[in-house]
């Protein structure tokens, strides 16, 4: 694809078929279809061949599988950012700077002799001649071999604009030369504006033509160029992985375990393999055994080393940077994190923003209205009276100035870089349309657990009351939270098999979870009740004025408190306590700058509650809520007039973050959370909400900043040619720098911050 236009009759063409939906986009020259049905490529490769393109469907990688119809021009071969800059693209932009070096050396000398009457010898018309025909007939092919696909399929793209403007100006030379006055000795030809001199001979326009086309394929060499560095942080996220593996494997005969390295293909779920200090981690998996740091900062931007040892999860592609591990894979190919990540980055640069609709329906239109002005502008000039050659001049700079490139290349690139940026940061933009509602919000919602705070509930205290023993209350109540997955119940339960006097937890019977309130189950003949005092008074059950005495006091620090009866009375409580992330407070206060009002979710009671959000900073709290009434409390919120973000981790924070205008999912957090939301934040830092929303707004701002750009230069430079007040040489090197323009703007996102 060449442009703008290109993409817009791709997918027109697409979307003929039954029940398929499809979008392409320009910059990343990727199509991705939605179909209703079964899937059949054949059909679709079809389809675009049927248009005048070729397609191809991408061979799946056990790294990052992609998804789509890659989409390649006529007379243009598409990037693929899964390759490297020696594979597919490097052939392509090798051959176009080529074309581009030789038409720069041939096409210069013209310009200067046009430009510089002193030098115009005898005959020099025809060294022009000798020195433009190859700029004009080779340099130049790309686009009129384009513009003749075009035509068949009777379609009109940028190409067809260029290839008519070089064209005219060159047969126009021909026949001034060969049949007219201009090739006669002693001739002149000056640098004008007119192609015609006053004594009425016809003039030569070889520069024009030569120029257009060194200028349009400069601008078409840096703007694949600048859309290559557009791309580079996808393709190094998709090249992070490692390559090969040392994998523990039983010898053969022997079955004695050795070291074999093998290539990260062949790698299994259940392998163990070793990670030396230095080496990446092959794929996920759980440390089997060893102890060491392990660097995540090209996955999750932070650059503080993490502490593993037997039993942690540790992530594919992160940097083991002390000691020797043996890691047991759980995930490989496409079901690793690395993988994940890849798609989504990719699914959001495939993705096209409301505000790039707009200019995709310009761009369908656009090169037919502009040969329709370029011939209205050549009519008007002829019947005012003016010369045949000026009325050209004037219509060949209309053909040449015009420009929908920018207009396609405003969204998709900035969109390019801002999600590549992200992903460098540890935050990943689902689709184009998430920016807008970033620019829109004014009310964040904080979950408090594993987002405010560290999620890693730890038992502070047990209080058992008369007559109990604590190491049985602890043992007791451990043994019936063990069944549960809730942070509090793991809490509870490690605390017990961590007490010495706990050999191992009885088993439960009847276990029941009463979400939001605590567990009941019967252990060892007698019947549990674990959990919030609401859930204890259910059961009949009443705490003493002690008991609640010590409850108040806890809660009031900030912990949990979770009370324990069986047989029908109170035993006591375990408190638990949840610390706060030391960089809480700083993202509470960058989130305020930025305009957002934060707000403190919880199920957690009030006292706890308000405690935590004195200590961060958040004015409002919204404590006591059940799971299920989260999404209930977004809609409350709303309804209010407010446009909410969400922030959570949980399972339980899936339908508040579905129902946000603006959902996000703190990447240490589970899968049901990360799919219900916009935004996933890779390294679980309450900070890179505020990143994020800035990168966003960023982003949304920079194409707006194209877009306002790319109808401005259209707007102002079609009329100023059609006026004559353009030279189409001129012309050509504005249009270059036009679609340059777009895309270097867009590569500022990579120096965000």
């Amino acid at each position: 694809m060449t442009c703008a236009s290109c993409a817009l009759r791709i997918e027109k063409r697409l979307n003929r078929l039954d029940g398929v939906t499809a979008t392409v986009n320009y910059a990343t020259e990727k199509a991705q279809v939605t179909v209703d049905g079964p899937l059949d490529p054949a059909a679709l490769i079809t389809a675009v061949e049927n248009a005048g393109y070729t397609a191809r469907t991408p061979e799946p990688s056990p790294r990052a599988p992609e998804r789509g119809v890659r989409s390649e021009g006529a007379g243009s071969s598409a990037s693929d950012p899964s390759v490297s800059e020696t594979d597919a693209e490097a052939p392509e932009l090798r051959a176009l700077r080529q074309r581009l070096v030789g038409s720069i050396v041939l096409s210069v000398p013209v310009i200067v002799l046009a430009m510089i009457p002193a030098l115009q010898f005898t005959y020099w018309q025809w060294l022009s001649l000798a020195l433009a025909a190859p700029v004009i007939v080779w340099g130049a092919w790309p686009f009129h071999r384009a513009a003749w696909v075009n035509l068949r399929h009777g379609a009109a793209t940028m190409d067809t604009l260029i290839s008519i403007g070089t064209s005219a100006a060159f047969v126009w030379s021909l026949y001034a030369l060969f049949f007219g006055t201009a090739g006669m000795p002693g001739m002149t030809h000056g640098f004008s504006w007119t192609l015609e001199r006053g004594d009425g001979a016809a003039s030569i326009y070889l520069e024009v033509a030569a120029g257009v086309t060194m200028f349009v394929l400069a601008g078409r060499y840096f703007e694949k160029r600048a859309k290559r560095r557009a791309g580079a942080a996808l393709r190094a996220l998709l090249e992070l992985g490692a390559k090969d593996v040392a994998v523990i494997r039983p010898a053969a005969g022997s079955g004695t375990p050795i070291e074999t390295r093998i290539p990260i293909a062949d790698l299994r779920v259940g392998d163990e393999f070793v990670v030396r200090p230095g080496e990446k981690i092959a794929t996920d998996g759980v440390v089997v055994s060893g102890a060491s740091a392990i660097d995540q900062s090209m996955i999750t931007g932070e650059s503080v080393p993490v502490e593993v040892a037997a039993g942690d999860a540790v992530t594919g592609a992160t940097v083991n940077a002390g000691g020797r591990l043996v890691v047991r894979a759980t995930r490989v190919g496409s079901d690793t994190q690395l993988a994940q990540l890849a798609r989504l980055v990719e699914d959001a640069q495939t993705g096209k923003a409301q505000v790039q609709r707009l200019a995709d329906r310009i761009s369908g239109v656009f090169v037919p209205i502009v040969i329709g002005i370029a011939l209205v502008t050549l009519v008007v000039w002829l019947l005012l009276g003016f010369p045949a050659s000026a009325a050209f001049t004037a219509a060949v700079a209309v053909l040449i100035i015009a420009c929908p490139c920018a207009l396609g290349l405003a969204t998709p690139t900035a969109l390019l870089v801002g999600t590549g940026r992200g992903a460098q940061l540890g935050i990943l933009i689902k689709g184009p349309e998430v920016l807008e509602s970033t620019r829109r919000v004014d009310t964040i919602v904080l979950d408090k657990t594993g987002t405010v705070t560290e999620g890693r509930m730890s038992v502070a205290s047990v209080v058992p009351e008369q007559g109990t023993d604590a190491v049985e209350l602890l043992r007791l109540a451990g043994a019936v939270e063990h069944a549960s997955e809730h942070p509090i119940a793991r809490a509870v339960a490690s605390a017990a098999l961590a007490d010495e006097a706990v050999t191992e937890l009885p088993p439960v019977e009847s276990f029941q979870n009463h979400e939001g309130r605590g567990v009941t189950g019967v252990v060892e003949g007698r019947a549990l009740v674990v959990g919030r005092l609401s859930l204890l008074e259910e059961w009949s059950v009443h705490p003493s004025a002690g008991l609640l005495s010590a409850k108040a006091d806890a809660e009031s620090a900030g912990q949990t408190v979770v009370l324990v009866a069986w047989d029908g009375a109170p035993r006591g409580m375990i408190v638990v306590a949840d610390e706060v992330k030391d960089t809480s407070a700083e993202a509470v206060t960058q989130l305020k700058a930025l305009g957002l009002a934060p707000v403190l979710l919880t199920g957690d009671n009030r006292a706890a509650a308000q405690h935590i959000a004195d200590e961060v900073g958040i004015d409002e709290v919204i404590a006591e809520v059940l799971p299920a009434q989260k999404a209930a409390v977004i809609t409350r919120l709303q309804a209010e007039g407010r446009v909410v973000a969400m922030v959570g981790d949980g399972v339980n924070d899936a339908p508040a973050l579905a129902q946000a205008d603006l959902g996000m999912a703190m990447g240490t957090g589970t899968d049901a959370a990360i799919q219900a939301s916009d935004i996933t934040l890779v390294r679980g830092d309450l900070r890179a909400a505020s990143d994020a929303i800035r990168l966003s707004r960023r982003t949304l701002g920079t194409i707006k900043g194209n877009l306002f750009w790319a109808f401005a230069y259209n707007v102002a430079a079609i009329p100023l040619a059609a006026l004559g007040l353009l030279n189409p040489m001129l012309a050509g090197a504005a249009m270059a720098f036009s679609s340059v323009f777009v895309v270097g703007n867009s590569l500022r996102l990579r120096s965000f911050r």
